[in-house]
């Protein structure tokens, strides 16, 4: 059981030697909520373009899809809760 209530998993974040593409569907609610310009640029609220750029070169094994996703589509996932000392909390919610 991990250590934050409401979480479900506690994925640890790994180095990637390149960045991850961000899917799609990601994509579109990046844009849909403000956090993504029409020509593909990130604006993270709060994320200096130095942490933005070494959230790009993170990575995670998403338990809920089951695959690599990078820290960035994790990081605007509604199941996102937190990230501490290079683990993040996973509130492991079924998505769509």
């Amino acid at each position: 059981m991990s250590e934050i209530v409401g979480t479900k998993y506690e994925v640890p974040v790994k180095p990637v030697e390149k960045s991850l593409k961000i899917s799609d569907r990601a994509k579109s609610e990046l844009k849909s909520s403000g956090m993504m310009d029409e020509k593909g640029k990130l604006k993270l609220k709060g994320v200096s373009p130095k942490m933005l750029k070494r959230m790009k070169l993170e990575a995670i094994d998403c338990p809920v899809y089951n695959k690599e996703l990078g820290f960035v589509e994790c990081y605007v996932c509604s199941n996102f809760h937190s990230r501490i000392s290079g683990i993040v909390y996973c509130k492991g919610d079924p998505l769509e």
